[in-house]
């Protein structure tokens, strides 16, 4: 996971809702947003400021991700006053045991947004996440420290379910994008946050308290927000979903079209609910082996490891800058290319970033290797440059190619009916392997050398790349029936819709 995630950078995992998000239902009928209403516009600061509350947990979540790097390294040396001094076993653990979490907290998350809602899961999650920092940072013992990890990680899981579905639920279409690409940005700025205040506190517990802010603040905006109108369709609450519709789309907007076709949709969700089963379906299962194999490779790339010992990894290169000073540069990097990334998304493409993603990360890896390999037999000191600059480049792919597009490709690829299954699939093996990559890195530099790691990562990168070039389609400008078309899927006859202008039509193409 990246940044995930972890992100994710991490690698951030998400499920889907029992209401379909209203761009795949405009598709599915041929709408485009100017059918909706003539002239009037959804308003835009509820959707914003319901968006910034809802990526609050993002942010929590990166500061779990970005924690175990300056604390590992205070933990592992014992620099501070405390006692408690972690092996390298025990902080593999304590770095990999929030995936552990994550990987729980998933389907867990799937089932609280749709038995109390998006938001209430939400408002849920505080005493939960703010208490797993409060474990660790009055923390006596490993086991101490194990449960805070992974109580935060269960936390993680949630809110990588709840804040994208929220979002998606409100957004009107014409800043979603924007809206669904702040769950990555503030991620990253979670893991930054801790970057730097891990440069100024030489206390993990302090540290620890630091970062239980944003659980806080997260819980405050999201007690002001309201809950996402096709949840409380799905409840049969008509009246409620109407005030909250209106509350994001504004007093002027017509919300009427738009609440019949989430109406639609609840109907149609549940006549056509797919089970796991129904996954072996070859124009079900080729996607979906795709949207795995995306998954594997976001985490045999290491991004999750190299994040959780960033500064490890600084501190052992010998480098002329702190190791504290090159975690925040690297930090700063990540949060610029996700800015990037949504910027991007729409316009290059998701084939051409995945496949510019990953030729830059296996350039990256490859030069990281050559450094430490140069290291342990011979001198470095004019390579000074060569390991913040791989990782700048590392992370940058990374946050625009690999980090984000995986799980936006995993909500294009599927059919409503069946997006659930997959999606739960998908994210379970995120987190999975995002867990035996972090716990294994230490034993793999044992074994294979830091450089053997580095060129094994980058292997797996080069072998993204040919897979990303032969294998996954574009979908950027795609329907979901054409999506479903290149898999071999039955035709549909969407709804004739209504002749629109040359404006329409273009954001028809980009939906």
């Amino acid at each position: 996971m990246a940044v995930s995630r972890s992100l994710t950078t991490t690698q951030t995992p998400r499920t889907t809702q029992q209401v379909t998000a209203l761009p795949d239902i405009m598709a599915e009928v041929g709408m485009s947003s100017a059918d909706l209403v003539n002239d009037a516009k959804p308003a835009r600061a509820t959707q914003y400021i319901a968006a910034i509350s809802a990526t609050m947990g993002a942010l929590c979540f990166g500061t779990v991700l970005g924690y175990s790097s300056p604390a590992g390294i205070l933990l592992t040396s014992n620099s501070t006053d405390s006692s408690l001094q972690l092996t390298t076993v025990e902080n593999s653990w304590f770095s990999s045991s929030v995936n552990l979490g994550a990987l729980v907290g998933g389907p867990i998350g799937g089932l609280c947004v749709n038995a109390i809602g998006r938001r209430g899961t939400m408002l849920a999650l505080f005493p939960f996440f703010f208490g797993s920092w409060v474990i660790i940072a009055l923390g006596q013992n490993f086991a101490m420290l194990l449960v805070g990890r992974i109580i935060a990680g269960l936390c993680t899981g949630v809110v990588c379910i709840a804040s994208p579905t929220y979002i998606g639920e409100f957004a009107s279409a014409d800043i979603r994008g924007t809206l669904g690409a702040g769950f990555q940005l503030m991620a990253g700025v979670g893991i930054l946050y801790a970057y730097i205040f891990g440069a100024f506190i030489n206390s993990w517990q302090i540290l620890a308290v630091v970062c239980a802010v944003p659980t806080i603040l997260f819980c405050v905006l999201m007690v002001f927000s309201k809950e996402s109108p096709s949840y409380l369709l799905s409840k049969g609450k008509d009246k409620e979903a109407q005030e909250s519709m209106r509350y994001f789309r504004g007093p002027d907007y017509n919300i009427q079209p738009e609440m019949q076709m989430l109406k639609q949709s609840l109907e149609d969700s549940r006549a056509n609910k797919a089970s796991f089963s129904d996954l072996k379906q070859a124009y079900i299962l080729k996607p979906l082996l795709i949207a795995v194999a995306l998954m594997l490779f976001q985490q045999l790339c290491g991004v999750n490891a190299v994040l959780f010992n960033l500064k490890a990894i600084f501190s052992e290169s010998g480098t002329d800058l702190s190791d504290d000073v090159s975690s925040i540069i690297v930090g700063v990097v990540q949060v610029l290319a996700t800015v990037v990334a949504s910027v991007l998304m729409d316009r290059a493409g998701r084939k051409f970033l995945l496949i510019t993603s990953s030729a830059a990360m296996t350039v990256a890896l490859v030069g990281l290797g050559v450094f430490f390999y140069l290291k342990d037999n011979g001198d470095v000191s004019a390579l000074g440059w060569l390991p913040i600059t791989s990782l700048m480049v590392f992370i940058a792919a990374f946050s625009f190619g690999f980090g984000p597009i995986p799980w936006l490709m995993m909500s294009e690829l599927f059919t409503p009916n069946v997006r659930e299954a997959a999606g739960g699939l998908s994210t379970m093996t995120n987190w999975g392997m995002s867990f035996i990559v972090t716990y294994f890195f230490e034993s793999m530099r044992d074994a294979i050398h830091e450089y053997g790691v580095y060129w094994l990562f980058g292997g797996i990168c080069a072998v993204s790349l040919v897979f990303c070039v032969l294998v996954v389609p574009e979908t950027k400008g795609k329907t979901l029936q054409e999506i479903t078309a290149l898999f071999g899927g039955p035709a549909t006859s969407p709804t004739p819709a209504r002749p629109s202008s040359p404006s329409s039509a273009s954001e028809k193409q980009k939906w």
